[in-house]
């Protein structure tokens, strides 16, 4: 100890310079770093349930294409595929009333489904791409803030 005090360190210019020991940060610090850190983690956990929502409209839909292609094979096509509507969603305009054609139709349809799929899926992914992004930059900055003053001396 008195070694130290009588050898101060010195910089690279040669003068002596202040040891002034790093303060390590307090527990609240380091937990709301961590809590900093389990936003995002969070983030993108709750995005995993978003992102297959696409994917589940395009195979509801495309199921109730499959079935209109049967309902178009029965007897009375126009009350079958009329039966279906409401599962058909927007679809039932691009396919109804049912024509001589109408095997044709859904064969486009189910193309315009899957086009619309891989724009949705491509959207939600952007949308949750930027999320993640902005809720890391939140969490960054509050973890940084919190640490700046939690090491700060009270006087």
């Amino acid at each position: 100890m008195i070694a130290d005090k009588a050898f101060p360190p010195v910089d690279a210019s040669g003068s002596a310079r202040e040891v002034c020991p790093m303060k390590s940060p307090s527990l609240a610090a380091i937990a709301f770093l961590s809590f900093a850190f389990l936003a995002v983690g969070l983030t993108g956990l709750l995005a995993t349930y978003a992102t297959p929502i696409p994917l589940a409209r395009a195979l509801a839909r495309e199921t109730a294409l499959d079935a209109a292609a049967d309902a178009a094979r029965a007897p009375d096509p126009a009350a079958a595929l009329d039966a279906l509507r409401p599962r058909l969603g927007e679809s039932a305009d691009a396919i109804l009333p049912p024509t001589a054609d109408v095997a044709a139709r859904i064969a486009r349809e189910r193309t315009a489904v899957r086009t619309r799929f891989l724009a949705e899926a491509d959207a939600t992914a952007d949308r949750l791409r930027f999320l993640i992004i902005v809720v890391t930059i939140m969490a960054a900055a509050f973890g940084a803030f919190v640490l700046r003053f939690s090491s700060r001396e009270i006087r």
